[in-house]
């Protein structure tokens, strides 16, 4: 399918919690060639207090919802993002969350998240883990358009990715592109401001299951594990909706 045949149809939203394999799945999109790929664009005005979306600057969050609506009337968008930060004019535009947009959740075990967080940024807050908010726009989704939104481990993706990626492009009207789940590795454009959050990414060429071994054992400790039980039932709830309990 090519971009003009694209062009019109709902954008493509990838919402998730940060550490759970989301660049890789952004990459697979990306290496379709037959969609616009925006990386964080919510995430990068919250850190940045801009974003660009094919040169278009947006200084707010309803200036960004309007560029990426603009660029989608030319070519099916994708963008993925990730909640650490709480988007409230995306939870109050209905049209966005009913209409404009398919929204996607991807989810991983958040004491696999926490402790990959941990190791980029030891100052973590609690909010900046992302479940908590991340359920809060998943249940903005389903009340906006009356039914649940997929949802998808970022495990599993790792697991099966061609079976995760080929039920998530007949959930949203993609065809399936196997080649798209390899590529020659090294750095997108698209994330090269937040870099050094994606260097596995980068360094991969596919999909892989590799688990990181880190220092720190996010039970035990007292200020994470605090975080792991504050965020747990949150998971617990999106992983109940998650793929393949879904039809």
């Amino acid at each position: 399918m090519t971009q003009e045949e694209n062009a019109g149809k709902p954008m493509l939203a990838m919402w998730s919690v940060p550490r759970s394999r989301s660049t890789a799945f952004f990459r697979v999109m990306g290496e379709r060639g037959d969609l616009g790929v925006v990386h964080e664009p919510f995430s990068y005005l919250a850190e940045f207090g801009r974003c660009e979306v094919e040169g278009r600057q947006a200084a707010t969050e309803a200036e960004l919802v309007a560029a990426l609506r603009d660029l989608n009337r030319e070519r099916r968008v994708f963008f993925k993002d990730t909640t650490d930060e709480r988007y409230p004019g995306v939870l109050a535009d209905q049209e966005f969350l009913a209409r404009d947009a398919v929204h996607t959740f991807l989810i991983r075990h958040p004491k696999k998240t926490i402790a990959s967080y941990h190791a980029l940024n030891p100052d973590v807050r609690l909010h900046q883990l992302g479940f908590e908010t991340l359920y809060e726009l998943y249940e903005a989704v389903r009340e906006a358009t009356g039914r649940a939104p997929m949802v998808i481990d970022g495990d599993r993706f790792a697991q099966r990715p061609e079976e995760t990626v080929r039920a998530y492009c007949d959930a949203v009207g993609l065809p399936y592109a196997a080649e798209a789940l390899t590529w020659n590795s090294g750095e997108r454009e698209e994330w090269a401001p937040s870099a050094r959050w994606h260097r596995d990414a980068s360094a991969s060429s596919g999909v892989h299951t590799r688990e990181n071994a880190y220092a720190v054992d996010v039970e035990s400790d007292e200020r994470l594990g605090g975080y792991l039980r504050h965020h747990l039932p949150f998971y617990e709830k999106l992983l109940a909706e998650a793929l393949p309990a879904q039809p």
